[in-house]
């Protein structure tokens, strides 16, 4: 099965925070923007498998700004590595300056989707190869994010966590 760059997965939404996706504060819910970046990194993993993906885990999400009312808010969502049938999908969001048309990332996410038939088996997918030093990053600890939510959920040995342990032993 031939490798496909991350690029090719890439995609792109823009959204403007409208009143009924505020909360009490006139910012954007935390809700509606996960449920934004599960859309868009669902795209982005479709794009890469060509086959129907469902999301099997949301691995990580920081808010590091809240986003006002009125924002137009751009997510970037990118396969940062494929394994067997599964894709980590890395999402960024950036927020426009309204005057100045500059962006601001405001917040990440990392989410994992897997790709299955129409029975929900699990189908392989095409591996990936970065070109860039962020998607390289990202392609790495790709792998260690892995290896640690198999720890965590009894899937895998800790002496088998060959890329966790060289953390460690540096």
């Amino acid at each position: 099965m031939k490798s496909k760059t991350s690029k090719e997965s890439l995609s792109i939404a823009t959204h403007e925070v409208l009143p009924n996706d505020t909360n009490n504060l006139n910012n954007l819910f935390g809700g509606r923007l996960m449920e934004w970046m599960d859309i868009i990194g669902g795209i982005s993993a479709h794009r890469h498998s060509h086959r129907v993906v469902v999301t099997a885990t949301v691995n990580h999400i920081a808010f590091h700004s809240a986003i006002p009312y009125a924002s137009i808010v751009t997510l970037e969502a990118k396969v940062s590595r494929a394994f067997n049938s599964s894709m980590e999908v890395f999402i960024d969001v950036w927020v426009e300056d309204l005057v100045s048309g500059g962006r601001v990332k405001s917040n990440e996410a990392i989410y994992t989707f897997v790709a299955v038939d129409q029975n929900g088996s699990p189908l392989q997918v095409q591996s990936i190869i970065p070109e860039t030093d962020e998607e390289k990053a990202r392609y790495d600890g790709a792998l260690r994010r892995r290896q640690l939510a198999l720890l965590l959920a009894g899937k895998m040995k800790p002496e088998d966590a060959t890329e966790l342990r060289a953390l460690f032993m540096k």
